[in-house]
């Protein structure tokens, strides 16, 4: 058997002279006093994206189906909570939900409005990917792997719009899709996993076309091969992928999830005012040879 590979701790970025002040950043990146919802955000690159957030002005509640993080003072969640109320006069607020279960998230959005007062946000994150070869995936998994990535997308990205649409406030929903919905992954057996990050792509433009009349932006963000959990956990399986997959993008690298902070805050914050109904791939070129 393969030796286990530990997944690295998440890598919150802390730099030496903390937040940068809104005075200094380009206005259209500020989420000053924006509230922002992050699903699959108890930890990995949901909170790292959280944590993003909170730095450029926003408040964030997370929405995960783990156990509450929050509980334990030494988690990642929690430091990244103390941080947000001590460094950055915010907050951040976790809420177990099953994102499958539509009176759960319904309940959440409109727990998150009556405090809050608003809602100007939404990244959708979480997700989940087992392997198999297709002739062999059971009818059991099918219907998780597509409740999951499909339907609790769906659910959460409609909960958000229905309490934007109530307050009558333009907001931004960004769907974590993955380059798995462009390409078909060499050497991996993910047809599920691959026909739902599709889905999740063809989704956000039909709710961006929907919903643009009310001021409603709705985009992907496409990562490449990243090292979260979910691709360690592949790599106790099959090994040599560690050292293969590197070499089919052009940086000849794995993305870490600090990487994407950049690309979520640009999706969700008025820097991509004109932007919806797209796709923001980044694969490290993987998908443009």
């Amino acid at each position: 058997m393969a030796p286990s590979i530990q997944a690295p701790p998440v890598q919150l970025f802390n730099g030496a002279a903390g937040p940068v002040p809104q005075s200094h950043l380009l206005p259209e990146f500020s989420m000053k006093d924006k509230v922002v919802v992050v699903s699959g955000g108890g930890r990995g690159l949901g909170l790292v994206q959280a944590e993003a957030l909170i730095e450029a002005g926003a408040v964030v509640h997370c929405i995960d189906i783990l156990p509450d993080p929050s509980l334990d003072p030494t988690s990642e969640f929690a430091v990244v909570a103390a941080r947000a109320k001590k460094e950055l006069n915010s907050h951040l607020t976790y809420h177990r939900v099953d994102v499958t279960e539509e009176p759960q998230v319904s309940e959440v959005f409109e727990k998150v409005a009556a405090k809050e007062g608003r809602l100007d946000g939404c990244l959708v994150a979480a997700g989940i990917n087992y392997e198999s070869p297709a002739l062999e995936y059971s009818p059991e998994q099918v219907d998780r792997m597509l409740r999951i990535n499909v339907k609790g997308a769906f659910l959460t990205a409609q909960g958000a719009a229905r309490i934007m649409v109530r307050f009558g406030t333009p907001g931004s929903i960004c769907l974590i899709a993955s380059m798995s919905g462009t390409i078909a992954n060499r050497g991996m057996f993910a047809s599920l996993y691959n026909t739902s990050k599709a889905g999740v792509m063809q989704m956000a433009r039909s709710l961006a076309a929907e919903w643009g009349v009310h001021g409603i932006r709705v985009n992907t963000l496409s990562p490449g091969y990243c090292t979260t959990q979910m691709l360690l956990n592949l790599f106790e399986q099959y090994p040599e992928r560690k050292a293969q997959w590197p070499t089919e993008n052009m940086l000849q690298r794995f993305s870490e999830p600090k990487e994407y902070r950049g690309a979520a805050l640009f999706l969700l914050s008025d820097a991509s005012s004109f932007m919806t109904g797209s796709d923001l791939r980044i694969d490290g070129g993987h998908a443009a040879w």
